[in-house]
């Protein structure tokens, strides 16, 4: 692992934002280059401690005193890529509105409808933002830029396109797939020597970026998850055997589902991607489901997108973004709880909600709008002392700067044998596996 960040050149303009070299004067102070946390906190000290090795030092984000490029001369760009979700217009405002108030930065151009928008055949042409444009955008839903999947890989347009409207600073915001196109189009820059940078903001409501504590979002989507399930727990504990059926979003993550269970507290099982489960047999989910009907004559079942998808025909298609179209995990338990049952002549009222359009179309809770802001605004100071190939995000509580191609070299997922699992079976109750021969 390696987290020094790359560099466009020397940070020698004096920052037009005034702070404070001293602790204890009640003012703001500047964050300086030396300034870093360990990457790994959990380690036993020693003559070999990874701690000391320069690699593993987190830059803390902040305002520099010096800064890379020339306020008056910059022209920065943003794009919102992929799926939406709370905070993709808290975001953008929050960028905007430190690049026009703090820096001076009055040339600010949004590129619509995701990488598409950047392309030698954009669908729409960009949009141009200033702070009065974009001083409410945080009260609504979704992006006012518009989102699309796909493009990214369309490095040379898009690289292009910078170069032509000579924008010297991109923002990307949007997950996987987003950061992975920002690493090419950063990597091409470099290649053909431009003096722009690329700055990533996480944005994956699954929560799924590795090195990125929290994306945003995701506080947001568990807070309207568990209200999902609250209407679930509640038409299940009022029908003669009642199951409520949730199913939430979570491709390759179910960190929604599980913190979504603990935060509601009603979940009695909890299927997610990193753990495997069977339907049938003495072990299997619908054994367990009967016995729980039997004993207590409801239950609340909640399933992360992703779960399960080895019990489907797999789908061989893939979307825009490359990611696998998965088959219907949520109908197709539905469908076989029914079935069981009714195999059975044992009757079950079975209720099935999917809110997950709903809950990513919404406006972001205070604390994810928190959250927005803050990194918006640390996206900016990054972006202007001229460091590229970089995402803001957040570890240990604090703000730092992660290289793109850390974050893209695997996926966030639930350590079945971590303390957040744990709790997850301790409040449902369920069996540690639900497979008939325990791997």
């Amino acid at each position: 692992m390696d987290f020094r960040i790359e560099m466009l050149g020397e940070a020698a303009i004096a920052s037009p934002i005034l702070l404070s070299h001293e602790y204890g004067d009640f003012q703001a102070n500047y964050v300086s280059d030396a300034e870093y946390i360990a990457h790994a906190i959990d380690i036993v000290p020693g003559p070999d401690d990874s701690r000391r090795n320069e690699k593993l030092w987190l830059e803390k984000a902040g305002p520099r005193e010096t800064i890379y490029f020339d306020p008056a001369q910059t022209h920065a760009a943003i794009v919102t890529c992929g799926g939406l979700c709370p905070g993709l217009n808290d975001v953008i405002r929050s960028v905007v509105m430190c690049l026009w108030y703090r820096y001076g930065v009055r040339k600010i151009t949004g590129f619509r409808f995701g990488y598409s928008g950047l392309t030698s055949d954009p669908p729409f042409a960009p949009v141009y933002l200033s702070a009065s444009l974009v001083e409410d955008i945080h009260q609504r839903g979704g992006t006012v830029l518009g989102s699309a999947r796909g493009y990214g890989d369309r490095t040379g347009e898009i690289v292009d396109t910078l170069a032509k409207r000579q924008v010297n600073l991109l923002f990307t915001i949007g997950g996987d797939g987003t950061q992975k196109g920002a690493l090419r189009i950063a990597e091409e820059i470099i290649k053909r020597k431009l003096n722009i940078a690329v700055i990533g903001i996480p944005k994956t409501i699954d929560n799924d970026l590795s090195f990125v504590e929290k994306s945003f979002g995701f506080e947001t989507a568990v807070a309207k998850a568990v209200e999902a399930i609250d209407g679930a727990h509640v038409e299940a504990h009022d029908a003669i055997r009642g199951v409520g059926l949730v199913k939430v979003m979570g491709r390759q993550s179910g960190f929604i589902a599980a913190s979504a269970a603990l935060g509601s507290n009603d979940v009695n099982y909890v299927l997610v991607p990193e753990v495997p489960f069977e339907l049938d047999g003495p072990n299997g989910l619908l054994a367990h489901l009967e016995q729980r009907l039997d004993k207590r004559n409801h239950a609340v079942i909640v399933v992360a997108e992703g779960a399960g998808q080895d019990l489907l025909a797999r789908q061989p298609e893939t979307d825009a973004s490359g990611n696998p179209r998965l088959a219907d995990i949520g109908l197709f338990l539905q469908h076989r709880i029914r079935e069981h049952f009714k195999a059975k002549n044992n009757g079950v009222n079975l209720k099935y909600i999917d809110p997950s359009y709903i809950i990513r179309s919404l406006p972001a809770n205070p604390s994810d709008s928190i959250y927005c802001t803050r990194l918006g605004v640390n996206a900016v100071h990054a972006g202007m002392t001229g460091r590229t190939a970089m995402i803001i995000s957040q570890m240990y509580g604090q703000l730092v700067h992660v290289p793109i191609r850390m974050t893209v070299s695997r996926r966030n997922c639930i350590d079945p044998d971590g303390s957040l699992w744990r709790d997850v079976i301790e409040s449902t109750g369920q069996p540690r596996l639900m497979l008939n021969e325990e791997k």
